[in-house]
């Protein structure tokens, strides 16, 4: 996979379109816009400290698609799974953890939960959500997972996983299977620290897999990768690093022909080991082809640098770098972001048909706490 004929990128360019990034405000920062306007990030992630109104994330959203070049369409991300990891608060639609969906078990309302979001946020401009979360809730010591997950069942957390990703792309927002090949069965949070899963192959055969060779069927525009180590699959180094899982695994044995995102790369699991400089160039060797660098804009540049620096020296290097940038830039160039008018946002979040949603959520809350007593 090459990037297409017409559009000539420097290795500067190349490189940028392996690279989606944050910053710390809720304008676009500047140093950021530069990045952007040169061609050196794919696109950006917002957290909870970038926005502060919907109004504020639309105007925030439409300056990150200005300043980016019209032959490069930017990513715009968020991470907006339902629970405790919803980055955009009230007056948009309010999610209950996927944990209570499953529970709930009713796969129409699974996908009309994700279609409603994706309404959403693609009204805002935004054109990938980190979500859904395919690990299986194994492990009841998981302090990362729990009900981030939809159950304990692969079967269960494949069928309302695949719904989610069938309402969210229905709708114009793309989605991500996490956190391959499975977070579920770990005891320690990635962010702070590097956990193992110490399963053999056949169990992960078993329980992690289903859901993402699922979605991978289903046609999940993306996936991201796990800053775990599985002794099953290779015990020398964290998935995010292993061709053994990111490219055999997955693209070979599991048939994903999306776009693999690694996890922040400023997470615990992985920058205590690595310098940012060599986490970017093994992650991208081993078939990541996006890496999330979620706050520090420095160490963007870095990554940026180490990356362009390597693919410059190494032609093999430099020709995984443009089957990379080319999955990027197809992804970007099938789904571009498109803001609504403030009016049509006005009409959309908050409307009628998130309040019949919120009080059918509400009512089946409800049922299945009479059920748990």
């Amino acid at each position: 996979m090459q990037p297409p004929d017409d559009l000539a990128l420097s290795v500067d360019q190349l490189c940028g379109q392996l690279i989606v990034g944050g910053f710390a405000s809720t304008e676009l920062s500047p140093r950021f816009a530069r990045e952007l306007a040169a061609g050196r990030r794919a696109g950006a992630i917002l957290f909870r400290r970038n926005i502060r109104s919907i109004d504020q994330v639309a105007r925030l959203n439409r300056s990150i698609l200005a300043a980016a070049p019209r032959a490069l369409p930017p990513l715009v991300a968020v991470d907006q799974e339902g629970g405790r990891v919803a980055r955009l608060g009230p007056p948009f639609v309010k999610l209950p953890p996927m944990g209570q969906l499953g529970r709930i078990d009713d796969v129409t309302l699974t996908q009309r939960v994700a279609e409603q979001l994706g309404r959403e946020l693609a009204a805002l401009g935004f054109n990938l959500d980190f979500a859904p979360v395919m690990d299986v809730d194994s492990n009841p010591d998981n302090p990362v997972i729990g009900d981030r997950s939809f159950g304990r069942e692969p079967a269960a957390v494949a069928a309302h996983g695949v719904a989610m990703v069938r309402g969210l792309q229905g709708h114009g927002v793309l989605a991500c299977a996490k956190h391959f090949p499975g977070h579920g069965d770990t005891a320690l949070d990635s962010h702070l620290a590097l956990p193992t899963v110490a399963h053999e192959r056949s169990r992960l055969d078993e329980v992690e897999l289903p859901p993402f060779r699922a979605a991978a069927k289903a046609g999940v525009a993306a996936m991201m990768s796990a800053h775990v180590v599985f002794d099953g699959l290779d015990p020398a180094v964290p998935a995010t690093f292993s061709p053994k899982i990111c490219t055999e695994l997955l693209r070979s044995t599991l048939g994903f022909e999306g776009v693999l995102f690694s996890d922040d790369m400023e997470m615990g699991a992985v920058a205590a080991e690595r310098s940012i400089e060599d986490s970017a160039v093994m992650a991208v060797r081993a078939g990541c082809d996006v890496l999330l660098i979620c706050s520090d804009q420095a160490l963007q540049a870095r990554a940026h640098a180490a990356l362009v620096e390597r693919a410059t020296s190494e032609p093999a290097f430099a020709e995984r770098c443009r089957e990379a940038a080319a999955r990027s830039l197809s992804l970007r160039q099938g789904c571009q972001a498109r803001p609504g008018s403030d009016g049509a946002i006005a009409g959309l979040i908050g409307g009628r048909q998130a309040g019949e949603l919120t009080r059918e959520l509400a009512a089946a809350g409800e049922v299945l706490a009479g059920k748990d007593q």
